[in-house]
């Protein structure tokens, strides 16, 4: 399913016209001394997950600056906040309560990590704060939300379960795959995608002939694809660690898997560094994306083009899913007349948002329904095969 794109409208001068994209209804001639919006963000500015952290930020700073060039939100400028989570709970409630009591942020956009989100939403409930998540996956943060529970929690990125119900459908609808072979990192998401995939997959008459998981940092994976050789799977699913993707190719062309046997799920297929690694191993392989550089629309070219230009790299999926929810959260109080959070709040429930890979609405559990971008190698480069959606299914409440 593919949606089509529309440029979203500016109120605001023609020497503002060549912002990459607004937000509409930023007017110049709102009025200028309005309160100002405080947004917080927490992400992991330090640890091992800091680089998510700095996309991040400068994601966030982006989407901040051009809105607050453009007049600010019907006159109201943002403020910007960080708070360091160090991609661990106990840190990302402490970051909570600071941003919280502390610079009074009546918004917050966070966290990267799943478990750092799920620790946040009980802190951001007591407190009445919109809590924005725009890049941890785990459905329990949704299951949770809305109807679930938490009211004041909403995410504007696809969950591990839509991931693995798009992924799943694409490979037994468009590639015909049936039998499928499990090697997937030994981590809460690999474990999770794989059981989503389980829940999705006898809709699709396919069937797991083999189950393996394994370790950060491991290195020999002959015995497993050794079997998988041997069972006649059509594909293995893997969400892994990209680290560990080139490894696994360059094995499979070892062992004679190379062109017989294709990679679907989401393990950074879809790179240089990767496909090179073993171009006749990632030949066909399938994957997933919320966002990539590479997706074909002037919001998202315009977008690159900035970050580009103003961070001196290419943006990866963290700057733009942040960036894109600043603009999304900037959308909702414009629609709301104010910058009350319970006001914002309702007005997000019913929005419908001109991202630059489709419309975004919320369903009862506050949980975006977008596209996600489906690729495919396809000569040795990734092949943009459309943007698709698909909804999952609750848990009996």
């Amino acid at each position: 399913m593919t949606h089509s794109l529309s440029r979203r409208a500016l109120f605001v001068s023609t020497a503002l016209l060549t912002l990459a994209v607004a937000v509409p209804g930023f007017s110049i001639s709102a009025r200028a001394d309005g309160d100002p919006i405080k947004l917080g963000i927490v992400a992991p500015m330090s640890g091992p997950n800091a680089r998510y952290g700095a996309f991040s930020m400068h994601g966030a700073e982006l989407a901040v600056k051009e809105i607050n060039e453009a007049g600010g939100v019907d006159g109201h400028k943002i403020e910007l906040y960080n708070a360091d989570s160090q991609g661990t709970p106990v840190e990302g409630v402490s970051a909570t309560r600071r941003l919280i009591d502390e610079d009074e942020v009546g918004f917050i956009i966070g966290d990267v990590s799943s478990s750092v989100t799920l620790a946040m939403q009980p802190v951001v409930e007591d407190a009445g704060v919109l809590l924005l998540n725009a890049a941890s996956s785990n459905p329990k943060i949704t299951y949770g939300a809305g109807v679930g529970g938490y009211k004041w929690t909403f995410r504007n990125y696809p969950t591990d379960e839509n991931r693995a119900l798009i992924v799943a459908k694409y490979a037994a609808e468009q590639r015909g795959f049936t039998k499928f072979a499990v090697l997937s990192v030994d981590t809460d998401y690999g474990r999770s995608a794989i059981e989503f995939t389980k829940k999705y997959l006898p809709e699709f008459k396919g069937e797991i002939l083999s189950e393996d998981y394994y370790k950060e940092g491991e290195v020999d994976f002959r015995s497993v694809l050794s079997k998988i050789r041997d069972n006649g799977a059509q594909a293995i699913i893997m969400y892994g660690l990209a680290d560990t993707t080139p490894i696994v190719a360059r094995q499979m062309v070892e062992l004679g898997l190379a062109g017989k046997v294709t990679l679907i799920g989401n393990g950074e297929f879809n790179t240089a560094k990767t496909i090179e690694s073993a171009p006749t191993a990632l030949e066909g392989a399938v994957e997933a994306a919320a966002w990539l550089p590479a997706w074909d629309s002037p919001e998202s070219k315009a977008f690159v083009e900035k970050f580009t230009t103003t961070y001196k790299e290419v943006p990866n999926n963290h700057a733009y899913v942040h960036w894109d929810t600043v603009h999304l959260l900037a959308e909702a109080i414009h629609e709301a007349g104010s910058i009350d959070q319970e006001k914002v709040r309702d007005a997000l429930s019913k929005i419908k948002y001109k991202s630059p890979v489709g419309e975004v609405t919320f369903d009862d559990h506050n949980q975006a329904r977008l596209p996600m971008i489906l690729l495919q190698i396809e000569n040795g480069k990734p092949s943009i095969k459309g943007a698709y959606t698909a909804d999952i299914k609750y848990p009996t409440q």
